[in-house]
C-alpha cells in the first residue's frame, strides 16, 4: 500500500472516530450503567477479565434494583464483547456497553467495540451515566506541532500551528528609530542608539521564543519558522541570544511577502496540505483542463464511470443519502441525496404520478456512504476540516455543492 492510499485510509479512519466520539458524547443514561473500557495495547485480557469478574461482585451488592441490573447487564455485554479477542490489538481495544435514552425517552443498548488507528495509551474502566470519550478526543490530535516567530520594524508575533489550528501564544510591537535622524542630530551617536535598540528588540524576542517554546528543559514544538521583513529574522537565527534548543528546530526563514514557501517545510501540517489539495483543484478550474467536476450529482456520475482520482469532501458534509422503493410505477430502487432544507419537503418521498409515498430501504448520511465504498471507485479520498469559505473566493458555490473532484 502506497503511503497516499494509508494516509487516505488514515483520514477515513480519524473522520469514524469523529463521527463516533460525538454520538458517544451526546448518549445519556438512567443510572450508572454505561460503560467506558479502554485497554492499552501492552495489557492482557487475561486480567481485565478479572477485573469485570470483580465488578461484576461488587455490583451486585448495589441497592436499587433497576440500577443493578442495568449496572450487571452492562458488565455482562462488556465480558461478550471481551471474549472475541485472544489478545489485546496492537494499537488496544476500546469498548462502550450500556443502556442510553434515545430522544424519544425509550432505552436502547449500545455495544461497541473496536482498535484505534493508532497505540492508545490510556487505562480506563468507568460505570457512569455517560460515556467518556476524553481518551479519543486526546488520540485525534496532530502530533505535530510547529511555532511561528513573525517580527519586523513594527513588533513581534509567537504563534503555533498544529494541524487546523492555529494560536496566537504572545505579540508585542516595538518603537525602533529610523534609518535617518532629524534636527541635526549626531549620525554616529543615532546609529548607535539605533543599534542598541535593535538589539534590545532582538534579545527581548529571544527571551519569549524560550518561554514559548521550551518547557520542561526541552522544546515543545517538532520545528520552528522565522518569518518577517528586513534582516530581522536572520540576525535572531544567528544570534547568541537565541537558544541553540530552538536553533535546531528552525525550519526555514521566510520573507513575509512570499510566505507560501514556508509550505513545503511544513508538508505534514494537515492545514497546509489540504491548501495546497484546495489550491490543486482549482488549478485545474482555471486552466479549464476538463479534469474536473462539481456538485453531488455530477461527482457521483463520475464515480460509477470510474474516472476520479481523488474525491475531496468537507467533513461536516451534511447531506443525506437515500434509497427508496417505489411499488406503484418501478420496480427499481430510486437513490436520492438530500440536504436538511430538502428533507423537510416531503414530495421527495413520493411518486409524482401516482402521489404513493415510497418505501424507505435505507438512510445513510453521504459522506459516511462515501467512507465505506470509495475504494470501489476512486484512488484517493480527502476528507477535509478546512473551512472552503476562508479558502476560496467562490464560496457560495462550493458551500452549497461542497462535494467536488479531479477526475483522471
Amino acid at each position: 500500500m502506497s503511503g497516499e492510499e494509508t494516509s487516505a485510509d488514515r483520514n477515513v479512519e480519524i473522520w469514524k472516530i469523529k463521527k463516533l466520539i460525538k454520538s458517544l458524547e451526546m448518549a445519556r443514561g438512567n443510572g450508572t450503567s454505561m460503560i467506558s473500557l479502554i485497554i492499552p495495547p501492552k495489557d492482557q485480557i487475561s486480567r481485565v477479565s478479572k477485573m469485570l469478574a470483580d465488578e461484576f461482585g461488587t455490583a451486585s451488592n448495589i441497592k436499587s434494583r433497576v440500577n443493578r441490573l442495568s449496572v450487571l447487564g452492562a458488565i455482562t455485554s462488556v465480558q461478550h464483547r471481551l471474549k472475541l479477542y485472544t489478545k489485546v490489538p496492537p494499537n488496544g481495544l476500546v469498548i462502550y456497553c450500556g443502556t442510553i435514552v434515545t430522544e424519544e425517552g425509550k432505552e436502547k443498548k449500545v455495544n461497541i467495540d473496536f482498535e484505534p488507528f493508532k497505540p492508545i495509551n490510556t487505562s480506563l474502566y468507568l460505570c457512569d451515566n455517560k460515556f467518556h470519550t476524553e481518551a479519543l478526543t486526546a488520540l485525534l490530535a496532530d502530533d505535530n506541532k510547529f511555532g511561528f516567530i513573525v517580527m519586523d520594524g513594527n513588533g513581534a508575533l509567537f504563534g503555533t500551528l498544529q494541524g487546523n489550528t492555529r494560536e496566537v501564544l504572545h505579540k508585542f510591537t516595538v518603537d525602533l528609530p529610523k534609518k535617518h535622524g532629524r534636527g541635526g542630530q549626531s549620525a554616529l551617536r543615532f546609529a548607535r542608539l539605533r543599534m542598541e535598540k535593535r538589539h534590545n528588540y532582538v534579545r527581548k524576542v529571544a527571551e519569549v521564543a524560550t518561554q514559548l517554546f521550551i518547557t520542561n528543559d526541552k522544546p515543545n514544538i517538532a520545528g520552528l519558522i522565522l518569518a518577517g521583513s528586513a534582516d530581522f529574522k536572520t540576525e535572531l537565527s544567528q544570534s547568541d541570544m537565541f537558544d541553540p534548543r530552538l536553533q535546531s528546530k528552525v525550519i526555514k526563514l521566510v520573507d513575509v511577502s512570499y510566505g507560501e514557501l514556508a509550505a513545503e517545510s511544513l508538508q505534514n501540517v494537515k492545514f497546509i496540505q489540504e491548501k495546497k489539495l484546495i489550491g490543486r483543484y482549482f488549478d485545474e478550474i482555471s486552466q479549464d483542463t476538463g479534469k474536473y467536476c462539481f456538485g453531488v450529482e455530477d461527482t457521483l456520475r463520475a464515480l460509477e464511470l470510474g474516472s476520479v482520482e481523488t474525491l475531496i469532501c468537507w467533513e461536516n458534509l451534511d447531506i443525506q443519502r437515500y434509497v427508496l422503493k417505489n411499488h406503484a410505477n418501478s420496480t427499481s430502487n430510486t437513490v436520492l441525496h438530500l440536504t436538511p432544507e430538502q428533507e423537510k419537503d416531503k414530495s421527495h418521498f413520493t411518486d409524482k404520478e401516482s402521489g404513493v409515498e415510497m418505501e424507505l430501504i435505507e438512510s445513510q448520511p453521504l459522506l459516511e456512504w462515501l467512507a465505506n465504498n470509495y475504494k470501489c471507485s476512486v484512488l484517493h479520498l480527502r476528507l477535509l476540516r478546512i473551512n472552503l469559505r476562508r479558502v476560496v473566493s467562490l464560496c457560495e458555490v462550493l458551500v452549497a455543492l461542497v462535494v467536488f473532484c479531479a477526475t483522471k
